[in-house]
């Protein structure tokens, strides 16, 4: 067969009727299995698309679970997308995924053209938005989970840590430790309201120990490798005396640790280091690095197991502890 395959033909080529293709294709329970492989086995061999518009119009709701995140630039949203598809496996439900760039007019845009498209249910990271982007969540009649965080406001369903808490402990750790001199380095500073609040945390838990940050750069690029080792070579010209530093995310304390390599300081020795995220980039290095578990995967499996319990189902809110690994780096 040429040209673009309809329905219509699948149908003829079953033997069936095109109301009974659509719902063999769909799935449909009063479709006995032998019609349903077949009309699935005919409309693979002829590479057939279903036409889920048409569908969605039919049902108001298509089997799409958004998903709305602020970047892809490391392995971190990529793993919670791991973790939603993972929980969405066995359902007919499948995540599709828009970028935000921590812009939330931008992220609103998203989340707009999301739900014009009806999907069963919208997985959103963070709990700061705009105030149209809030209101569409509150009257979207399907789930809508925030992820990520728990410090805030959420509009229905929540799945997250306390970034507060994550920067606290990690001064708690760092005080054990005896370190002083302490010096703090971020990105995507103000956007990252999470990294934000993982340095007001951080300058709390210093401040019960009679402690201050002895310097910081806030930088507003984005979480590199290379941003974190010309960083932390800026820092320490600025700042020489600094003991330890702590990062927004373990990309930059790679960073900082390919800088120590580079100019012969030892860790912890010369200069204490620990990031944030627990990212499996940090297995192959040849020192663990200090870093808080943020279980992106479980964060994901979570979200999305909110989703396939449906839009009637009272909101949660899942708050998931932080546990810190001192690794070798302090």
């Amino acid at each position: 067969m040429t040209g673009k395959v309809v329905l219509k033909d699948i149908a003829r080529l079953a033997g069936v009727s095109e109301m009974t293709a659509s719902r063999a294709l769909r799935g449909a329970v009063d479709v006995s299995d032998a019609t349903r492989q077949k009309v699935e086995a005919i409309a693979a061999q002829h590479g057939y698309v279903p036409n889920r518009i048409a569908g969605a119009l039919a049902s108001q709701r298509s089997n799409l679970v958004a998903l709305v995140v602020p970047s892809l630039g490391s392995s971190v949203f990529p793993e919670v997308l791991s973790g939603v598809s993972q929980a969405l496996t066995h359902s007919p439900l499948k995540p599709v995924i828009g970028v935000s760039g921590y812009d939330l007019a931008e992220e609103e845009s998203v989340i707009r053209e999301m739900l014009s498209w009806r999907p069963s249910g919208l997985i959103v990271a963070g709990l700061e938005h705009s105030d149209t982007s809030r209101a569409m969540l509150r009257s979207a009649d399907i789930p809508v989970v925030e992820i990520m965080d728990t410090d805030g406001d959420p509009v229905s369903h929540c799945v997250g840590l306390s970034h507060v808490e994550a920067g606290r402990g990690m001064a708690e750790a760092i005080a054990s430790r005896g370190y002083s001199r302490i010096g703090f380095i971020g990105t995507k500073m103000p956007q990252d309201f999470r990294a934000r609040k993982r340095l007001d945390g951080f300058m709390s838990g210093l401040k019960a120990h009679d402690l201050t940050l002895m310097d910081r750069e806030l930088y507003a690029g984005v979480s590199s490798v290379r941003n974190g080792r010309d960083l932390t070579a800026s820092l320490l010209q600025r700042s020489p005396g600094l003991e330890c530093l702590y990062y927004s995310s373990d990309v930059m304390s790679v960073g900082g640790y390919m800088h120590c390599l580079a100019n012969g300081l030892s860790v912890p020795s010369d200069l204490a280091i620990a990031g944030f995220n627990n990212l499996d980039l940090l297995a192959g290095l040849p020192i663990r690095l200090a870093t808080t578990d943020s279980y992106r995967f479980e964060i994901g499996q979570n979200a999305a197991r909110i989703i396939l319990k449906g839009a009637a189902s009272t909101p949660e809110i899942i708050r998931l502890e932080t546990t810190i690994d001192f690794g070798d780096s302090l």
